[in-house]
C-alpha cells in the first residue's frame, strides 16, 4: 500500500539568505546540520548522495535558484517510494532569512509510522539548522554517526541515554549537560529536545544529536574541529555500546 505526502515547515532564523543557501545546498553546509554525509552537483539536473553506515540515498536536483529555491527529488526504490525536498528562502529586514521546506514524496508499507516520523523530525532538524547557523557560522562539521544495540523499547533507550549524559527526567531545554567520552571531559547545554527519541546538545565545538525510535538509539553529531571521522565513530559506538550494555 502507498501513500503520496507533503508537509510544509517554516522557520525564521537569523542569517542572511546567502548563509542559509549555504547551509541547505552545499554538500558540507547540509553536513553540518542533517543526518550523514551529503555531496551536491550545483546545477538543475545535477545529482545528489546522502550517505550513512550502510546506506546511500541517491537523488536528482530539480531546483536550483541561488539563493532562493533549491529543489532535489531522490530516486525511486523498487516499490515506487521516493522523497522530495524543496526549500524556499526568502530575506527579512535586519539580516534574517524566513526558510520555507515543501517535503513531499510517497511512502509504501507501513506509511502511518514513517509519515508521523517525518512530521515529527523535520522541524528537529530545521531547528539544528537554526543552532548551526547561529553559533556556528561560516564553520562546516565533520558529521558522526554510531549506532547503540537495540533496546526492547524506546523508553528503555531514551531514560539510558540521558542518565549517560548526567539528566534526569523530565528534561528541558536549557538543562546543562556534562559527561565523558573516552576519558574527555563534554559539557554543553539542551538545545533541541523532543522526548523520547531527539537530544540535542550543543557544546562549544559541537552539535551532538542522539535520534532514536522504536528502541534504537544512534548519533547524527555534527562536530566543528579538525577530527577524524572514522575514529570518532568508533569511539561513539563504544561509548554507546557502554551505555547500553
Amino acid at each position: 500500500m502507498s501513500h503520496e505526502f507533503e508537509l510544509t515547515h517554516d522557520i525564521d532564523i537569523a542569517a542572511t539568505p546567502e548563509q542559509v543557501w549555504d547551509a541547505i545546498a552545499t554538500g558540507p553546509g547540509i553536513d553540518s546540520w542533517f543526518m550523514g554525509r551529503s555531496e551536491i552537483e550545483p546545477k538543475v539536473g545535477g545529482r545528489g548522495s546522502l550517505t550513512m553506515p550502510g546506506y546511500t540515498a541517491e537523488s536528482t536536483i530539480t531546483a536550483w535558484e541561488p539563493p532562493h529555491r533549491f529543489a532535489y527529488r531522490s530516486d525511486s526504490d523498487e516499490n515506487g517510494a521516493f522523497m522530495a525536498f524543496e526549500y524556499l528562502v526568502e530575506g527579512r529586514d535586519g539580516g534574517s532569512t524566513a526558510l520555507r521546506m515543501v517535503h513531499s514524496g510517497i511512502l509504501t508499507g507501513d506509511w502511518e509510522e514513517q509519515y508521523d516520523a517525518l512530521r515529527k523530525g523535520n522541524p528537529l532538524y530545521l531547528r539544528t539548522l537554526e543552532q548551526y547557523l547561529v553559533h556556528f557560522p561560516g564553520r562546516t562539521a565533520v558529521p558522526v554517526a554510531a549506532f547503540a544495540p537495540p533496546q526492547s523499547d524506546q523508553e528503555q533507550a531514551w531514560a539510558r541515554i540521558i542518565a549517560a549524559v548526567g539528566l534526569t527526567s523530565p528534561v528541558s531545554e536549557g538543562d546543562k549537560v556534562q559527561f565523558t567520552v573516552d576519558g574527555e571531559d563534554v559539557t554543553g547545554v539542551v538545545d533541541v529536545l523532543s522526548e523520547p527519541g531527539f537530544l540535542g546538545v550543543r557544546t562549544d565545538d559541537a552539535l551532538l544529536r542522539f535520534v532514536g525510535g522504536g528502541g534504537m538509539m544512534l548519533t547524527g553529531h555534527h562536530v566543528f574541529a579538525d577530527i577524524d571521522q572514522e575514529a570518532a565513530e568508533q569511539t561513539w559506538s563504544q561509548w554507546l555500546a557502554a551505555v547500553y550494555a
